[in-house]
């Protein structure tokens, strides 16, 4: 009896010791819903398109409207809080490494051109002076003769930010000369000779600092956005040459216009014919600029392509202003009539100059491997 009252007994304090045990460890709520999230889906059930955002004070940011503004690109420095470019509608700025057509860091160009128009003309410096006649060249202007002119440039530059870039350029220009024939005046200025030119290769070795600004602020991206125009403006300096050349006049220039009055007085110089003159060609140092418009497009890898189409100022192309003639004399024989003289006869002029400007104005390409 007394041992069925002990099992009894402590079976039962068992029981109450594991409920009171089972009491001491935490009791988990069934998960709810945070109010904020419940209002989320409520909201959505009742609006469908419209744009929600909860944020975790409870508050939803619901959209004006169900379709959402076009995002305008704008570039430049983003706008200060408050100013009137906030109210022209939602806008956005995109960063230039997700923006491929973007300049962005060191560069290297390689550019190549086909010279549309040459500008300017050649002339001599010393017209009106004294025998001025019998030293052929431009005594009127002549223009430039121009075969096939193709200037090549390479440049190397960085942008200083989206919107502008500046580089140093080299461009070499090639295929000009002097005209294969010019007009020389006869002693009396009353009328002009044509004389043939052979000779006189024209280069012209530039460097310039130049600066881009791309005007897409103003224009937009040209043909869906694969087009980025932009404006250009340098200035520097060229190193234009002439090589030497020689103009020859085959015309007789009367010296002495009746031969009767050179009757017993042989030796007399009565005409001169066939003049040679060798001009020394010549090297000048001149200031140069440019201007340039052109678009821009991207070939990925970090490779652009521009199109432009550029005007430059080259300044004066001009000789040493050294001329050694060569001429026939004639001369009065005495009797009425005139024989060749049996000697050589040579002169040198010097600071006898012919210069004259050249511009150019030239379309082309340039491949820009960007850093």
């Amino acid at each position: 009896m007394r041992k069925s009252w002990f099992f009894a007994t402590f079976f039962g304090f068992g029981l109450g010791a594991s409920h009171v045990a089972g009491a001491a460890y935490p009791v988990y709520p069934s998960p709810q819903v945070p109010l904020y999230q419940q209002q989320y889906q409520q909201q959505m059930q009742r609006q469908v398109g419209t744009v929600q955002l909860p944020t975790p004070n409870g508050t939803v940011l619901v959209a004006n409207s169900s379709v959402a503004t076009p995002a305008t690109r704008v570039t430049g420095a983003l706008p200060q809080v408050g100013s009137a470019a906030t109210a022209a509608g939602r806008k956005y700025y995109l960063p230039s490494d997700y923006d491929r057509l973007a300049d962005s860091g060191l560069y290297v160009g390689l550019s190549v051109a086909y010279a549309a128009s040459v500008m300017g003309s050649i002339s001599a410096d010393y017209t009106g002076e004294k025998d001025a006649y019998v030293v052929p060249g431009a005594f009127g202007a002549a223009d430039f003769a121009t075969d096939t002119v193709m200037p090549l440039q390479v440049s190397v530059g960085s942008t200083l930010n989206n919107d502008i870039r500046v580089d140093f350029s080299y461009t070499r220009y090639s295929g000009l000369s002097y005209p294969d024939s010019v007009y020389t005046a006869e002693y009396t200025g009353a009328a002009t000779v044509l004389a043939s030119v052979e000779g006189g290769a024209i280069t012209a070795n530039t460097t310039m600092l130049n600066v881009y600004y791309n005007i897409d602020t103003y224009t937009g991206y040209l043909a869906g956005g694969s087009l980025r125009p932009y404006i250009g403006v340098g200035v520097g300096l060229s190193l234009n040459t002439i090589a030497d050349y020689v103009v020859y006049d085959d015309t007789y220039y009367t010296i002495i216009e009746d031969l009767n009055s050179t009757i017993g007085r042989a030796g007399l110089l009565t005409g001169i014919s066939d003049i040679y003159a060798y001009h020394n060609g010549g090297t000048n140092e001149q200031l140069a600029f440019m201007a340039e418009a052109g678009i821009t497009t991207d070939l990925g890898g970090g490779i652009k392509l521009d199109f432009f189409a550029r005007y430059a100022n080259l300044g004066n192309v001009k000789t040493s202003g050294s001329i050694v003639l060569s001429q026939i004399e004639w001369l009065s024989d005495g009797a009425g009539g005139e024989v060749q003289a049996d000697y050589d006869s040579v002169f040198h002029y010097t600071n006898w100059y012919e210069s004259g400007r050249l511009s150019l104005i030239d379309v082309g390409m340039r491949l820009r491997l960007q850093f």
